[in-house]
């Protein structure tokens, strides 16, 4: 079998930003015969094709086509999402104080602050050009790779007298150290200065940039019986790895297989590539269009359609177990979650949630339910955003984990196994 564990931890390193991780499984689809799309073409799809498209840097849609008529089955749908809490890094951002080069940041998602203390931190994202069509500026995928700045703790010497220490200030406390400079240096433009140098362009050829802080620390095996991994961007780069993954290795059903990679989850997805627009629908229209189905047909195609959305899920503490649920508490390594909210923070449902346990039976994969205690509100995820657009059965799901947003997160090695076991078994509709 596959090593999935190392696939995965491969991922996550070359996955430095959104955008890095659509190209890395854009690499992984272009290898096992994708055929690229691109929104502003006309489409001409068939039956047994393989198929992606990337509307925008940091999402991505990839679908197989049956072979048979596809309007007989319909879609069978994973979503996941790119992004990651995160460190954006702000226009004109250098400040120098006592000879140190700073970086000033903005807060992407919603980070746990203390994690990003002393780990060595690099920049990945985009970079914008200038070019000779207003229109289409060129754009330019950019990762420094080395780690090249850090954020120092203050001595517990200081913290005595530190009233402010139990919260900290993202605009004081979380500004990246670069370098030292002398008294004469000059700081405006050097990030630009730096970003043209490494792409060999002119200074003035640089528009903008999208740059986001990452440690460079790698993913490992830990645990006395190697049964954790411990990495960085687990959630959500571990859903995204595993729908793409699963959707290369499954066989053709009769219907329409996909992975839906959104961007901006953590931050609320209302997005142009966030599950909060109708881009997907649009997307599956196009396909049923290209297929020759009628909008009557499209809309059949959709009743008989299901999704899974696929993201992290909160594991119980050992060490903070009043945190969760008194009945409901998932833990590494013991099943997948069936994420369930009274609210509807959840797409789940008693059908969509049948569905599912008839898909782990199958797939021969434990499951577990998180429902969070009653006096603690939770989050939103995928499911009920992009059901809002596209009203079909859908279920969330995910892995459990700890240090959820934290520079390095907790999951176990059997859970990713079995998950996308289970997405395979969806894909193929062996149910």
């Amino acid at each position: 079998m596959r090593n999935y564990t190392q696939g995965l931890i491969d991922y996550i390193g070359a996955a430095t930003s959104p955008i890095q991780a659509v190209s890395t499984s854009v690499s992984a689809l272009e290898e096992n015969g994708f055929e690229a799309l691109l929104m502003s073409d006309n489409w001409k799809l068939s039956g047994g094709g393989k198929y992606y498209v990337r509307p925008y840097p940091s999402m991505l849609v990839c679908f197989t086509i049956g072979t048979t008529p596809y309007i007989q089955e319909g879609f069978r749908i994973i979503t996941s999402h790119t992004d990651f809490p995160s460190f954006k890094i702000k226009p004109d951002p250098e400040i120098t104080t006592h000879g140190y080069l700073k970086l000033n940041t903005e807060v992407y998602g919603g980070p746990i602050l203390d994690s990003w203390f002393d780990r060595p931190i690099s920049l990945a994202g985009q970079v914008v050009l200038r070019s000779d069509t207003v229109f289409k500026p060129k754009v330019v995928e950019i990762d420094f790779r080395d780690p090249i700045m850090v954020i120092p703790s203050l001595a517990i010497h200081f913290k005595r007298h530190d009233k402010k220490e139990a919260e900290k200030n993202p605009q004081e406390d979380l500004l990246p150290i670069l370098k030292m400079v002398e008294d004469e240096f000059v700081n405006k433009d050097y990030l630009i200065s730096v970003l043209a140098k490494k792409l060999a362009c002119d200074v003035t050829d640089i528009l903008d940039f999208d740059l986001y802080m990452y440690v460079t620390e790698k993913g490992q095996v830990i645990g006395l019986d190697q049964s954790f991994i411990s990495a960085p961007r687990i959630d959500n780069l571990a859903m995204v790895y595993s729908s793409v993954t699963a959707l290369i290795e499954s066989s053709h059903y009769d219907g329409i297989s996909m992975a839906a990679c959104f961007d901006n989850e953590e931050i609320g997805s209302t997005s142009k590539q966030g599950a909060d627009s109708d881009l997907l629908h649009q997307i599956i229209k196009r396909i049923g269009h290209s297929l020759n189905g009628s909008p009557e047909q499209i809309y059949r195609l959709l009743d008989q359609s299901f999704m899974i959305s696929a993201d992290g899920a909160h594991a119980t503490h050992p060490n903070a177990t009043t945190s969760c649920d008194i009945t409901n508490f998932p833990v590494l390594n013991k099943g997948i979650t069936i994420k369930i909210s009274a609210k509807q923070n959840y797409a789940t449902d008693s059908v969509t949630s049948g569905i599912f346990q008839q898909l782990c039976h199958k797939a021969e994969v434990p499951y577990q339910r998180f429902v969070n205690r009653s006096d603690i509100p939770g989050g939103k995820t995928l499911g009920p955003i992009a059901t809002k657009y596209l009203p079909i059965k859908a279920v969330d799901v995910g892995v459990p984990m700890l240090a959820m947003h934290a520079t390095r997160e907790l999951m176990g090695v059997k859970d990713l196994e079995d998950i996308i076991k289970v997405f395979k078994v969806f894909y193929e509709n062996k149910a």
